[in-house]
């Protein structure tokens, strides 16, 4: 097939070739469909068909009978609500499981944590049947068998990977492990070894996937180079102490350097660019999960994020995964143009608490990083380009705040496509090339040079400060969607807001300093990507930095009074306790959980 996206081609195998795993008992296992026989399946066309089974499990989407939002590969219910960049949001009664996870109450009989592993594992299988199957084939050339293969390992790795961020051990499943005829053979338990498979999965596959791809959505060599170097940033740092592990750190410092020296990527010139459905694909993108919306199906769309949009039209549901007060504040900037790394939550934003939709309001006027405006929806600021932000957009102002998630929300033009405007073919850009720069900066900061952290810092820093990127003030029009776009005498855009951002000057002579610095862009670049979380924990701060988060904040949302981060428990979360009981072997189980949650 000629087609340029990989979505495209999923949505013509799903009608013709079928996918080879259904949904087993314990989503380890898979039990082929009567429809298509094992031997119609192990031909080049066949072992294609189950490939594209794999990547449709990317997404988080691809479990039967399922909420999609509780394996969804933006993370926002695990990396973003119990985190210090979101609430769960909406209202009191609505998904309660996620109440719990965002107290960090986490239980192993939290249905969200339960599926959220089915559909990890679930993907692993169909990663293993694609090397299983590609086997047998006869009928293809050795250079598309190579092929296969090594796009099989990089997606074996990725849901193993995600899976290494949630829980503390993990069984690791091959392709040796992995027996059709045998429902047994993936009962096994966790495995100390499991970011060694990960990263010789990702190697194997980078060595032969080519630097491009005809396709988009399918994995390139840098692909693999970026997944892996991110797994070695995820064991940089000792998650109880904080201690940087300098041999991780010196590998991922290696594979960070190559794929910033190919010349093969660039950060885009407006940090928009990195969240609209206008601009997939675009020249920072080193890997992204392809969606698509069409008026005819909606099957292939964006359906994980389908709860994290506004409670205004045009989307109407369900008000999920609103911004914190605390990272609204983390935006201010100084008269230098700087974060204000350790005062930034002395005082708020203002916000339109309280007030109705009539009532005058006048935005904050104090100094601001224009990145929020990408981030959050908040008053008197036009959103995207639908209509100006105001209370209507929040399902309970009183439970969850005045703020709206913003991100992975697309243009006008690429909303209610299919009919419902929550499902969209914007992309999840899962990574990017200034994620690349800030790991690097993590690595220069802890084994390398401070000046070299604070120039890939300021490279962030200066196109976050470009203007043309600025969000544009706008004025109310005579009805609730109109609005009229401000322009100044010379016709110049006028901001929304009294952005004021610039680079570091002053020499980074104190690691411990340079360490905030670096970290707090982090922050700033990817709030509410579903990031958050995960990053506080691999760094080692989850305890510290959640808790002196929650003494303020639980005055503003009083359902998280008494929620306690516990420092060597809650940076993972337990195993499923459906996982463990049909892990059972012989009369006992062979997966165990998490000392910390027994």
């Amino acid at each position: 097939m000629k087609s340029n996206n990989i979505v495209k081609i999923f949505l013509a195998a799903g009608l013709t070739v079928g996918f080879a795993i259904g949904c087993s008992d314990d989503f380890l296992t898979r039990e082929p469909q009567a429809q298509y026989s094992p031997t119609s399946l192990k031909t080049a066309k066949g072992v294609e068909g189950v490939l594209l089974g794999a990547y449709a499990m990317i997404d988080g989407t691809g479990l039967d009978g399922q909420d999609p939002w509780m394996n969804d590969i933006h993370n926002w219910v695990f990396g973003g609500v119990p985190s210090d960049d979101a609430y769960k949001g909406t209202d009191a009664g609505d998904q309660p499981e996620e109440s719990f996870i965002e107290r960090w109450d986490f239980q192993p009989t939290n249905n969200h944590i339960r599926n959220k592993w089915r559909g990890l594992f679930k993907g692993v299988a169909r990663t293993n049947d694609v090397i299983n199957t590609l086997k047998d084939v006869k009928d293809i050339s050795e250079a598309r068998r190579a092929q296969i293969l090594a796009e099989a390992k990089f997606l074996r790795a990725l849901f193993h990977f995600e899976a290494k961020k949630m829980w503390k051990n993990i069984p690791y499943i091959d392709d040796a492990i992995f027996n059709l005829d045998n429902l047994e053979s993936t009962k096994v338990p966790v495995d100390p070894q499991a970011w060694a498979k990960i990263e010789k999965d990702l190697a194997d596959a980078a060595a032969v996937l080519p630097v491009t791809q005809a396709q988009v959505g399918r994995p390139t060599k840098w692909a693999a180079k970026g997944l892996q170097a991110k797994a070695l940033m995820y064991q940089g740092f000792d998650v109880n102490t904080g201690a940087a592990n300098a041999a991780k750190l010196t590998a991922a410092k290696a594979i960070l350097e190559e794929i910033m020296n190919s010349g093969k990527y660039r950060l885009v010139d407006l940090y928009r660019d990195n969240f609209d459905a206008s601009t997939r694909n675009n020249a920072e993108s080193i890997f992204e999960v392809q969606f698509a919306s069409s008026s005819a199906t909606g099957d292939a769309a964006n359906q994980g994020v389908g709860l994290a949009h506004p409670y205004a039209s045009p989307w109407g549901c369900c008000g999920f995964y609103q911004p914190s007060q605390n990272l609204v504040n983390a935006f201010k900037t100084g008269a230098d143009g700087l974060p204000l790394i350790d005062t930034f939550n002395d005082s708020d934003v203002k916000n339109d608490q309280g007030l109705k939709l009539e009532d005058p309001y006048t935005p904050y006027e104090g100094m601001l990083d224009p990145r929020l405006d990408h981030t959050v929806g908040r008053r008197g600021i036009l959103f995207i380009d639908y209509k100006i932000h105001n209370v209507d957009f929040i399902r309970d102002q009183t439970y969850a705040g005045p703020y709206s998630p913003r991100k992975h929300i697309p243009s006008k033009a690429f909303t209610g496509v299919n009919g419902w405007g929550n499902l969209t073919s914007n992309n999840y850009r899962l990574l990017r090339y200034d994620m690349i720069l800030l790991w690097l900066a993590e690595c220069e900061v802890e084994i390398g040079s401070l000046e070299r952290a604070r120039e890939l810092v300021n490279m962030i820093r200066t196109r976050a400060a470009n203007p043309a990127g600025f969000v544009q003030k706008a004025t109310q029009g005579a009805t609730r969607d109109a609005y009229t776009l401000v322009f100044d005498a010379q016709g110049n855009p006028v901001p929304a807001a009294n952005y004021n951002i610039k680079n570091y000057t002053t020499p980074w002579t104190d690691k411990a300093l340079a360490r905030k610095a670096v970290r707090f862009e982090t922050r700033l670049e990817f709030g509410m990507e579903g990031h958050r979380f995960f990053d506080l924990s691999r760094w080692g701060i989850a305890a510290d930095v959640l808790n002196k988060y929650n003494a303020v904040e639980s005055n503003k949302r009083v359902y998280k009074k008494g929620a306690v981060f516990t420092k060597g428990k809650n940076e993972f979360y337990p195993i499923p306790q459906e996982a463990i009981d049909r892990s059972e072997k012989d009369g006992k189980a062979t997966l165990e959980q998490d000392p910390a949650y027994k």
